[in-house]
């Protein structure tokens, strides 16, 4: 499967690290939601995680690091969400897999359907693409997600 995406050596420190809170305390102020010790170490734990993640994965780095409890981060994970720092990327064995969007440019997955591993690539004609396909069609596009399943080549060779 992957590695823990919280390991040290994965959460390089961003230098806008405290503009980023800042970003994120600003949007829970005017949606009327208390900014809480609990939320602002969950949405440290996003920002400083460059990987894809799932709630246990997290819970596990954040309880150990902050005391927070699983419900805060289920209740925190859909307004990390709706302000833009946090996406829902793709699902796997019952359990959603997320990834930190602010401050990175649009990409997208290829995903190994035997080790687990993820991939991310970029292709600059995807938006193009979304475009066109949504003016086609009259429909006022909100973003879009593109991944590719299949066997890595580490799986491949191996089987």
């Amino acid at each position: 499967m992957t590695d823990n995406p919280f390991s040290s050596r994965k959460r390089p420190k961003s230098p806008d690290l405290q503009a980023e809170l800042e970003t994120f305390r600003a949007f829970l102020k005017s949606r009327g939601h208390r900014v809480t010790r609990e939320r602002e170490a969950i949405a440290e734990a996003v920002l400083l995680n460059h990987g894809h993640f799932d709630v246990d994965e997290l819970f596990l780095h954040l309880k150990v690091q902050a005391g927070v409890s699983k419900a805060s981060i289920y209740r925190t994970i859909p307004i990390l969400i709706e302000s833009g720092l946090l996406a829902a990327v793709y699902l796997e064995n019952g359990h959603m897999h997320y990834e930190r969007v602010y401050g990175r440019e649009h990409h997208s997955h290829l995903r190994c359907s035997a080790c687990g591993r993820i991939f991310e690539f970029s292709v600059p004609e995807l938006p193009l693409i979304e475009k066109e396909v949504a003016e086609a069609h009259n429909f006022k596009s909100e973003g879009h997600k593109f991944e590719i399943w299949g066997l890595c080549s580490r799986c491949r060779d191996a089987g």
